[in-house]
């Protein structure tokens, strides 16, 4: 797990590798272990090491090809690369080291392009080739390792974040206007291949990028929907795959622990390692709360009180953000669209303490439809293909088992036209300014592409085409800015490939999400947390927060500063109101109030 960096040239100019170091320093957070430079004709190639497996010097990047014709720079892990090391080996290639890179490497060179469809890891990584003065890269099949570029017509500057990019940009960076109307009125973002700067791009999961003659193409080498493969028989075959995708993310030569909310994703992994893995000594890191405030999970995570002795615990509060914040946001280095991350960052700097490596419950969401409007997506299905007995049991089944009407709100919202389904979005905030509805709501591909699904199915594929990229976006920023490494069982393509081809009715039963899930577990999740209904994941009591003194001011002085009035995005007149409506307990605003300080912070931050 690393960073990586390059500048490289497309006007036949020699790259300049001095550049090289302002970028690495920006990154080096996400390796403080080693670092080193590659530079050749017009390419320069940076990198930072944080080391994993195989410890020793013999890991150091740029790492370069037996022949010294090709280099290579490579963020994340590859963790079947012991059985590919394997299979090269017999096919008579030799190595020098015991890493995952050196195998990434000559898997290219020996079989090409296509290797690619043979890894099971997570990657962002650049091979030059110097003879034929070419580039080959690559990002993972879903998105867990980043890949940001910025590219005009002399040079390609590409790097693991954004401000490496920014460090060495020649221009002032300006603002992408339709990446910040989604995240305003959908809390969306990282759908398409922007980001919120408007001349930076990131490669998108599962595309290559490649250069040949000075020329740059970006095509898709991974399409999920055509790479589905039969459904899984039964509940045990699904919890034998779920179990051998830990398995081979426990390949570490540095400690691993879990993060652990007590939900049903997390609680799954711990559940394996101490059931198959025997992992008695597991670390576990989890965020809590005083009883009954919103977002304490104490009373799941307790579950496993008994059988583990490293838990670790942590409990932010306002004044825990209100002093983070900046670090925060500088951290994740776009806006994102709510506090639930800061919690993952102070679990990450809990966890810090104690491993290098940790396990998270990411993905198993848009996999198994564990969001609560997924019901509304499932009653939309039923009803389109006239289902209608099946479609009346599963909204009384709703209804006994959450006692809320959120479900049928969504419901009717998916069947709504796409012009009204913004429309709707944006007249729930009632503080956009309207002018900048009317230039960037046209534009929006949020409510065709992710809300417009007819089906469960088709719902779950295209969240993993247009929502999961932001939520391992905000995991890495987290997770590497205390230099750590952060891995996702439930993103084992042999796992999502499976599970993505079940029924809806494997999926969403009897009014409850994770089916298959559910039963995969019984015998080894505790009955307290298999049987859970309700949806959590990091929630907090950020509507809390917001009131307290300290919040107040800052938020008001936001609301009425020149700049923020002067960006044409938000009416502050009808913010304040709303505030103020949050401060006298009328309404819970907090996740509008919240995207409000990180909007007008990253313009200070970055664009100012």
């Amino acid at each position: 797990m690393c960073g990586i960096c390059g500048i490289i040239e497309l006007k036949q100019k020699s790259a300049n590798a001095d550049l090289l170091q302002p970028m690495m320093k920006t990154m080096k957070h996400r390796g403080p272990d080693d670092e080193g430079i590659y530079s050749h004709a017009q390419v320069a190639l940076g990198f930072v090491r944080l080391s994993i497996i195989d410890l020793t010097s013999a890991g150091h990047q740029p790492m370069v090809s037996d022949d010294r014709n090709s280099v290579i720079v490579f963020n994340g892990e590859i963790y079947n690369y012991i059985e590919l090391r394997d299979e090269l080996i017999a096919s008579g290639v030799s190595f020098r080291t015991k890493t995952d890179t050196e195998v990434l490497l000559k898997a290219y060179l020996t079989w090409g392009e296509s290797f690619l469809h043979r890894l099971n890891g997570m990657w962002a990584f650049v091979i030059y080739n110097k003879v034929e003065n070419t580039i080959f890269a690559s990002r993972d099949r879903y998105g867990v390792k980043p890949f940001y570029y910025l590219l005009n017509e002399n040079r390609l500057i590409f790097a693991s974040e954004i401000q490496p990019i920014l460090a060495v940009m020649n221009e002032k960076p300006k603002p992408d206007y339709q990446s910040i109307f989604d995240f305003m009125v959908f809390n969306r973002t990282d759908q398409t291949e922007a980001t919120f700067f408007s001349s930076i791009k990131k490669l998108q999961h599962g595309h290559q990028l490649t250069i040949s003659k000075n020329k740059v193409a970006i095509e898709k080498w991974y399409d999920l929907k055509a790479n589905l493969k039969e459904p899984f028989a039964s509940p045990d075959e699904f919890k034998e795959l779920f179990s051998s995708a830990i398995g081979l993310r426990l390949r570490s030569d540095v400690p691993v622990g879990v993060c652990l909310s007590g939900g049903l994703d997390s609680s799954s992994i711990v559940s394996i390692l101490l059931k198959d893995y025997n992992k008695q000594d597991l670390n576990t890191f989890s965020a809590v709360y005083e009883k009954g405030q919103n977002g304490d999970e104490s009373e799941f995570i307790d579950e496993y009180r008994q059988q583990l002795d490293n838990m670790y615990f942590v409990t932010p509060n306002a004044e825990t953000l209100y002093n983070d914040i900046l670090q925060f946001i500088k951290a994740q280095g776009e806006p994102i669209s709510s506090t639930s991350p800061y919690i993952q960052f102070k679990v990450m700097e809990l966890a810090k303490k104690s491993v290098v490596v940790t396990l998270d419950g990411q993905g198993a969401d848009e996999e198994l439809a564990g969001y609560h409007y997924f019901f509304g997506l499932f009653f939309k299905d039923l009803l389109i293909h006239g289902k209608p007995i099946l479609l009346f049991r599963e909204i009384v089944a709703y209804l006994k088992n959450h006692k809320s009407l959120f479900g049928l709100k969504t419901f009717i919202y998916f069947l709504l036209p796409k012009k009204l389904r913004t429309l709707t979005r944006v007249s729930e905030k009632g503080y956009l300014q309207p002018a900048f509805v009317s230039k960037h709501g046209e534009h929006t591909t949020i409510a065709g592409n992710l809300y417009a699904s007819k089906s469960l199915h088709d719902a779950l594929l295209d969240h993993f085409e247009y929502k999961l990229e932001h939520l391992l976006k905000w995991e890495d920023r987290n997770s590497m800015w205390f230099s750590l490494e952060s891995r996702v069982p439930f993103l084992d393509y042999r796992l999502v490939e499976r599970t993505l081809a079940l029924p809806g009715s494997d999926v969403i039963r009897n009014g409850t999400t994770k089916h298959i899930l559910r039963q995969a577990m019984l015998g080894t999740l505790p009955e307290k947390i298999r049987n859970r209904k309700d949806k959590i994941g990091f929630d907090n009591p950020q509507a809390e927060w917001f009131r307290t003194p300290q919040f107040q001011i800052l938020v008001n002085d936001l609301l009425k500063s020149k700049s923020l009035i002067s960006r044409g995005i938000i009416d502050s007149e009808k913010a304040k109101r709303l505030y103020q409506s949050h401060l006298n307990k009328k309404i819970d605003c907090s996740k509008e109030i919240w995207k409000w300080i990180h909007l007008e912070l990253w313009f200070r931050q970055y664009i100012d």
